[in-house]
């Protein structure tokens, strides 16, 4: 059996090597390069209509390529005090480290009590202590985001409407910021705090994006810079703002009716060997017990979880549809 498994590693190994280096030489794949490369070479005429091309990009899609590269620099580089800060928590570093350690050392403690095994009893403690409070930081900053979107088109509304009444528009945000449900009254205050010592409103409302990562957050923070540099209506912008964020929440909604079903045959698929294997249990536990206390039970049911994790992750990447 060992021999047969490594002739067939060796083998695919080969097989890729010849796959790698020799097929796009039979292939002529080579060949097409280079002559596409002096294709491009010798003719300027076609970069100059490449270049004529980008030059006539419009305003708007340089603007969003800017504005997506920014986006994808901020979520590679961000420091875990503004994970925990975009979650909602007003944890410091040591706590967080606190936390994970606590919930580490209980992981790996009630799984060897049990007898579950040396490695098994790490590989939980593992999970617990680096990955599950990760995952709760993601969890409440999802759930704190779907909040902010959820209220602020009310809260641009008001703005709205009280800037066609005459008042200010400091004033409109600290009726926000004192009436506006959670969390849109406590970031709305923090841009009031900031702009009181001595940080020009625009570039407060710009700061709102990086405590709530959102679009809307960021649209609102592009259209109060710009009316606060180049002047215009600010309450015809806040207004077509308003029905753009809630054109987007009738299409997040119109999304998730659609995917439901999709995401409920996922659930009942992924939930479907847990159930079987709890009821099979609880009827003959003999029968199934050879899962977990013989060693080929122990490498069936790890590669079965693989497995099973794996379909999942692919379903949900095939169901989480963004906009």
């Amino acid at each position: 059996m060992n021999t047969i498994s490594l002739f067939f590693l060796v083998s695919v190994a080969i097989g890729g090597v010849i796959w790698v280096f020799v097929y796009p030489l039979l292939s002529g794949e080579r060949k097409v390069e280079k002559r596409r490369e002096t294709v491009t070479r010798s003719t300027p005429v076609v970069r100059a209509a490449a270049a004529a091309r980008v030059s006539q990009k419009s305003r708007r899609e340089q603007v969003e390529g800017s504005l997506k590269e920014l986006e994808a620099r901020r979520a590679t580089s961000l420091p875990l005090t503004a994970r925990i800060s975009q979650a909602g928590l007003t944890w410091s570093k040591q706590q967080f480290y606190l936390i994970s350690a606590t919930l580490g050392i209980a992981g790996f403690m009630v799984f060897f009590l049990v007898n579950a095994g040396l490695l098994t009893a790490l590989a939980i403690g593992f999970a617990a202590g680096f990955g599950l409070p990760l995952w709760i930081l993601k969890f409440l900053k999802k759930r704190r985001e779907a909040k902010f979107i959820h209220a602020f088109p009310d809260a641009i509304d008001v703005i709205v409407r009280g800037i066609k009444a005459g008042l200010p528009l400091l004033d409109s945000m600290k009726v926000i910021a004192a009436e506006a449900p959670e969390p849109v009254r406590s970031e709305f205050r923090t841009i009031l705090d900031t702009q009181a010592i001595g940080l020009p409103l625009g570039e407060a409302c710009s700061k709102l994006f990086e405590r709530v990562p959102v679009a809307e957050a960021n649209f609102f923070g592009i259209v109060i810079a710009i009316q606060q540099k180049a002047g215009g209506n600010l309450s015809e912008a806040l207004g077509n703002l308003s029905r753009v964020l809630r054109e987007r929440k009738k299409m997040k909604a119109k999304i998730q009716a659609m995917s439901m079903e999709a995401k409920a045959s996922a659930g009942i698929i992924g939930s479907l060997p847990v159930v079987i294997c709890a009821l099979v249990y609880l009827t003959s536990p003999q029968y199934i017990e050879l899962l977990w206390t013989h060693p080929t039970g122990r490498l069936l049911l790890a590669i079965s979880a693989f497995w099973m994790s794996m379909g999942v992750f692919v379903m949900r990447k095939m169901i989480n549809f963004d906009f």
